[in-house]
């Protein structure tokens, strides 16, 4: 009867952890990024009242006869699955796809959570805007022009600077895809204006200084009267101040040339060869690449008082090819360039996020940047993890360590901007848990309450 007692006691005891748990479960059904508990029960050592006996030539085997000595909790485990996703249109949200935590720095101590409801401060800082904890990640560095991120390093702060300048670069390069019409008639000696504006095939693109000024590039090109194949064209910057720029183009070099270069095709309309002003040939294969030179007006003149001149190349593709080059065919003319690598100065207005956590920067003068690329942890057992509260996650004995890297390596999901990954509790599920549990917190209970009347009724014997 005592153990009956005893049952009932550890019965109550452990059906209240969890209608803790599940109480825990349902109250954070809306909690992002939240991940349910799970109780599992085991019963408690048993007490043996008579051994096993084997089978012997007269009699067979007897079993144990065994009373328990009640329940008690075996784990209270978190459950990792995924969570519903929620578009919210905040580009600071992000939400994980697969395994993976946040990374959070608060001073040393390292946090996990899947919670990327994060925003910036006034440094801006990409944080939680709830603790403010630091997510963490890599930086880009600036190498060559280009922006590289080192994501073998350890993990920093990141940080988005809104309204930070991107200054004005020049135009280096400006790359030609384009057809010229075979058919267009030749300008010949005292050819009327209208004759010569049906001969000529002109365009104009914008390149910029290291001022930030965008600069007409005109180019225009006519075919050499008696020589079938091949194109005289004519580079003007600024053709309104054509006398001040004083444009100049050549293979190589701009010294001794003037404003204008022979393009040589083949029978098959593919480029074959460019000559400038000053009789230098290209190479029999490979790109082709013009140097451009202009005075750039309102710049300060160098030690000998010669106007300041800029220089940008001016590619035409490659010899032999027709793919991104100049060509010429019966069809009609579409001479533009695609690529310049010049532009203004900027402001950051906005930036987004990929699925691999990069943050790609959005400045007004056009140009994206990469800032930097958010990290992910993950573990060997992540069921060993510790709660924190706020959402996050500390590391324990068996845990394992983090293992920090980018989305979509090593087992780590992808992220999603614009959207938060919501709680996992299933509130139809939660409901039956607690009504099972209710029930057999009930049912233990009934327990003591018949041990005790049969305690009575032995008591009472003795009266």
């Amino acid at each position: 009867m005592m153990r009956s007692l005893y049952s009932g006691v550890s019965g109550m005891q452990n059906h209240q952890t969890r209608l803790d748990v599940i109480g825990n479960n349902v109250s954070n059904v809306n909690t992002t990024g939240f991940k349910r508990g799970r109780v599992n029960f085991q019963d408690m050592i048993s007490q043996q009242l008579s051994g096993a006996a084997k089978p012997t030539t007269e009699i067979g085997g007897v079993n144990p006869k065994e009373v328990g000595l009640g329940v008690m909790t075996a784990s209270i485990d978190t459950i990792f699955t995924q969570g519903n996703l929620q578009s919210t249109g905040v580009a600071t949200d992000v939400a994980i796809q697969g395994n993976g935590f946040f990374v959070l720095k608060n001073g040393e101590e390292s946090f996990y959570s899947r919670a990327g409801a994060f925003g910036l401060d006034s440094e801006g800082t990409l944080v939680n805007p709830a603790n403010g904890f630091r997510v963490q990640g890599w930086m880009a560095d600036e190498l060559n022009g280009e922006m590289v991120l080192n994501t073998a390093s350890n993990p920093e702060d990141l940080i988005i600077p809104v309204g930070s300048k991107d200054p004005a670069k020049a135009t280096t390069n400006v790359n030609f895809a384009c057809n010229l019409n075979k058919n267009t008639p030749e300008i010949l000696e005292g050819a009327s204006p209208a004759d010569i504006a049906r001969g000529t095939w002109a365009t104009e693109f914008k390149v910029y200084d290291s001022f930030g000024n965008d600069h007409n590039l005109a180019v225009s090109f006519a075919r050499v009267p008696g020589n079938p194949n091949q194109w005289q064209a004519t580079v003007l910057v600024d053709p309104d101040q054509a006398d001040a720029t004083q444009t100049r183009v050549g293979l190589g070099t701009t010294d001794g040339t003037e404003n204008t270069f022979l393009v040589n095709f083949d029978n098959t309309g593919t480029l074959l060869s460019v000559t400038d002003s000053a009789g230098n040939n290209t190479n029999p294969e490979g790109e082709i690449i013009l140097q451009t030179s202009f005075n750039v007006v309102g710049a300060n003149p160098d030690e000998e008082g010669n106007p300041a001149r800029q220089t940008l190349n001016i590619n035409l593709g490659t010899i032999g090819s027709q793919k991104n080059t100049v060509t010429q065919s019966a069809s009609q003319s579409s001479t533009k360039a695609f690529y310049q690598d010049g532009y203004t100065m900027g402001y950051l207005d906005n930036f987004k996020i990929d699925s691999s956590g990069i943050i790609t920067g959005v400045y007004s003068n056009g140009t994206n940047r990469t800032l930097g690329q958010i990290a992910l942890a993950t573990f060997t057992n992540q069921g060993g993890l510790e709660k924190a509260g706020d959402n996050t996650y500390v590391e324990s004995n068996n845990s394992g360590l983090a293992n920090i890297g980018t989305s979509g390596i090593a087992g780590k999901g992808s992220l999603l901007a614009g959207a938060l990954e919501m709680s996992n509790v299933d509130l139809t599920e939660q409901m039956t848990d607690m009504i099972v549990t209710q029930r057999g917190f009930q049912a233990s209970s009934k327990t003591i309450q018949t041990a005790d009347t049969l305690l009575d009724t032995v008591m009472s014997l003795k009266r």
